[in-house]
Parts: structure tokens; sequence; C-alpha cells
């Protein structure tokens, strides 16, 4: 681990990484204000049980990995926050290392702060699989809303017992992902989702950077990035050099996923 965090810090500085200026402040929790109607949504049920079992813990009762999940959320909030940011990319050096599900914890348990509702799209084109995770029939998605012009309201599916969480899903498997996510209707998109709703965070699950274009073709458009690694697998180079490519965006932190607790 400490390997992988001196590689992440060298390349930061390779790159010259200055302090983010400063940005207006974000409105306050009293300020905001959640109005939840899924009246237009498709509502699909999901149960504690399934969850538990695709390792989706985040809106569980507390255990040592849902205050983990906690955690993580008061770190990124504090990042967003401060930078009056609330579109975030997660990704990961390669396949397999952890970021679906880590993306769908942290959209869990950001959607449990009051002032908050989270959307959370599955930009993984090629191999989308958070429908799979959450136990949510395939059917159309984002592939379907770039290349049909299916009205985004039809493609939303609110899981009816996780609160304040809406998915956006994948939809079709495509093979020309990065130039889809890097099209002037997903560019367009991403505005109006950053935009629509003061109190929303989006959150987008990407392809690993080192195995396909699609992140770096997406990363400039979103507001910050967090990178998951895996213990034991991720190589100090793979993390080094995938930070390099993410110069064009906010590498917030990482998570290290599988970590050994001995």
């Amino acid at each position: 681990m400490e390997r992988i965090k001196e590689a992440l810090e060298r390349a930061r500085q390779e790159r010259g990484d200055a302090p983010a200026s400063p940005r207006p402040a974000a409105p306050t929790a009293a300020a905001r204000s959640v109005d939840i109607n899924y009246t237009q949504t498709r509502t699909t049920p999901v149960s504690s049980g399934m969850l538990r079992s695709h390792r989706i813990i985040a809106g569980l009762p507390d255990g040592e990995f849902t205050a983990a999940y906690r955690i993580l959320r008061t770190q990124v909030l504090q990042r967003l926050k401060e930078n009056d940011w609330n579109v975030l990319a997660i990704t990961s050096p390669g396949e397999d290392e952890g970021k679906t599900l880590t993306a769908i914890n942290l959209a869990i348990s950001l959607a449990m702060e009051v002032s908050y509702t989270v959307l959370l799209v599955d930009a993984n084109l090629r191999h989308p699989s958070i429908h799979e995770h959450m136990n949510i029939p395939a059917g159309k998605g984002l592939s379907e809303y770039l290349l049909d012009d299916i009205p985004l309201s039809d493609l939303l599916v609110h899981p009816e017992n996780l609160e304040q969480v809406v998915i956006l899903p994948g939809g079709r498997p495509v093979q020309n992902s990065a130039e889809l996510l890097n099209s002037p209707k997903m560019v367009q998109l991403v505005k109006e989702l950053k935009t629509r709703y003061p109190s929303r965070i989006v959150i987008f699950d990407l392809p690993p950077v080192l195995s396909a274009a699609d992140a770096l073709a997406f990363a400039p458009y979103v507001d910050a990035a967090l990178l998951v690694l895996e213990e034991g697998k991720t190589s100090q180079e793979d993390a080094r050099r995938t930070v390099e490519l993410l110069d064009c965006t906010n590498v917030i932190g990482t998570v290290l996923n599988k970590a050994n607790r001995d």
C-alpha cells in the first residue's frame, strides 16, 4: 500500500499539480431541499438479502464495512463541497479491481445524507454491469439515449428500498463506447445533469483506464475522479500511469480494495 501511495504522490509531483483554486461555497444542508417524486421514474424492487449477497452493504445496519463507506462518504463530500463539485467518476487501472461495487456502495452511502440525491450512471458501455449487481432486469439505458434518442425519463430506474438513489443503466453493450462518451450529446447530458438539481451528486462508473480509451475520453467532463486499487493486484507502475493519464481531471483520492486487515 505504501508503495502505491508513493507512486501516486510522485505522479502528482511530476505533473506539477497545484492546489485547487477557490470556488464559491456549495449550498449548506439547511439551504438545500430534496423533493423526491418518482411518478415518472420506473421503480424496481430490491431486497436487503439480495444487496448483501452482492456485497452491496452501504445501506445495511452498522458494521465494520458500512463504517468504512461512511468514512469514504465523508471524505468525498468534503472534497466536493470545498470545490463546489457534484460530478464524480469512479474508475480503476485494470479490470476486476472493485470499481463498480465501490461506485454502487458510495452512491448509496452518499444518498443517506438527507441533503442529497444521487444519480448513478453506468458509463461502462462495453460491459455494463450495474444492473446485474443490483438485480435490475436488463433493459434500455445510456446507449439507447445516445444512439436511439430514447428520452432520459424512460430510462431511469429507482430501486424502491434505496431512497434518493436513481440509476441510469448502461443499456445494450456497444463497441464504439469511447466515441459515444466523447460525443456532443454526451457532453451536453453531463452539463444538464450537473446543473438541473443543485442537491444532486452524479456518479459515473467508468471502464478501467488502462484497458480502453473510454475513461480518458470522458474524464475532462467530470469534476473529479476516484481511483479504485486492489491490494496485491494493482502494480505501482499501473497506479502511477493511471494518475498520469487522468491529468485532465482532479483525482481526489484512492480506495484500496480487498485490503489485508493484518
